[in-house]
């Protein structure tokens, strides 16, 4: 069956996010051989303009691989067998950092945070206190199954105090919500192409600090690919190198979606993300919806709402995508059914999040649930007009 050209499609998840017209068109364009000159050009403003969005001045390392890869990279390079680690969690990605580092042979002490809340620095301070003498911490800065955003900050110092280095999933939260490695003193920050970076997957970044350099280095062997001194040496040639193939095309991607961020400017991106989760969680008051989790201006990544009683998620999600052409993601695991996400990282304006919740209103009266129709787009429309911003912004 032929595909109906008029039922428009809205993608309103975290990850994979829409593109930018201009990063699809890059793609389209003949591919270019690694080593030559036009692809080197690409490459290097990459590698120093990325800097600008982890707020750093450190090598950011980039792979092939989704976000996840960034992640093993960083459990790779600080994990030794047998040594002890404290991994923080809150939610659905922080159980990868559990996963690496069982894979990887640690010691874990698991600091497992009820899912909506955030991970607090005193309880960090007790896990780091009980893990014998743990070097490293993991943990997440936006968690996006649930919409928590951690303090990094806070987080940072608790780590330093006990001695250790911390290591943060910014996969969804890069270039959302702000997380200043530098300013921070964050030692490794880890994230992917296809969230607020508004690419297609299939770059993984991982940014050391010195400190983290260092540590990785006194303990080499067991990896190869994601080795972090074989890349730094490789980027910071004159001029930069891959050591392995890298991918071209989505090189010239970042390359352009870069140029659309530094344009806007990353503090502007910033109140751009606030400014999105602002009014889609006044849309959800405004259709008497529970927000899970806390109310954080800096939780701009995506929003999570508990649905009505009586409403399955599933169903509401399924509904909305079917019906309406809208694709928000639901609850995981034990919040499967029980909640909705609506995205706003990355490519997303005014509009989108006024579509969505029609989309929602729609769906949740059609399911059963008491709302009235225009609640929510009424409220989410005061917010972008007393913001006095135009609405496609």
């Amino acid at each position: 069956m032929t595909a109906d050209p008029y039922n428009k499609q809205y993608l309103m998840t975290a990850g994979p996010t829409p593109l930018p017209p201009a990063v699809s068109q890059v793609m389209a364009e003949p591919i270019l051989f690694h080593r030559a000159p036009a692809f080197v050009e690409v490459y290097a403003r990459v590698l120093q303009n990325i800097k600008k969005v982890f707020l750093t001045e450190n090598d950011v390392l980039c792979f092939a691989s989704s976000g996840s890869g960034g992640m093993e990279s960083a459990a790779s390079n600080l994990i030794r067998p047998g040594e002890p680690v404290v991994v923080a969690r809150c939610g659905k990605f922080g159980e990868r950092w559990k996963e690496l580092a069982e894979a990887y042979g640690a010691e874990i002490t698991d600091l497992d945070v009820e899912w909506g809340a955030k991970v607090e620095p005193e309880a960090l301070e007790r896990a780091l206190a009980d893990s014998n003498g743990a070097r490293v911490v993991f943990t997440t800065l936006s968690e996006t199954s649930t919409g928590v955003v951690n303090d990094i900050k806070a987080l940072a110092e608790v780590a330093h105090a006990a001695g250790a280095l911390i290591a943060v999933d910014a996969v969804s939260g890069l270039g959302a919500t702000p997380i200043r490695q530098d300013e921070w003193g964050v030692d490794v920050v880890v994230s992917g192409s296809q969230k607020a970076l508004m690419c297609p997957p299939g770059l993984g970044f991982a940014s050391p600090n010195q400190a983290a350099l260092d540590f990785a280095a006194e303990s080499p062997g067991r990896r190869y690919y994601f080795d972090w001194g074989r890349t730094v040496k490789g980027q910071r040639k004159d001029p930069p190198d891959s050591p392995f193939t890298p991918a071209v095309t989505l090189f010239s991607a970042l390359d352009v979606a870069l140029a659309l961020i530094e344009e806007e400017g990353i503090e502007n991106v910033f109140e751009r993300h606030r400014l999105l989760a602002r009014a889609t969680r006044e849309a959800g008051k405004g259709l008497d919806l529970e927000l899970f989790g806390p109310e954080d201006e800096n939780a701009s990544v995506v929003t999570a709402f508990k649905v009505p009683e009586g409403i399955d998620g599933s169903a509401v999600q399924k509904t909305m995508r079917d019906k309406y052409g809208v694709t928000i993601a639901g609850g995981q695991n034990q919040l499967k059914g029980k909640i909705v996400r609506i995205a706003h990282c990355g490519y997303f304006g005014a509009f989108d999040i006024l579509t969505t919740i029609g989309a929602l209103e729609m769906t949740l009266s059609e399911l059963g649930a008491d709302v009235e129709l225009g609640a929510g787009v009424g409220a989410a429309q005061r917010v972008f007009l007393e913001a006095g911003v135009p609405v496609h912004a």
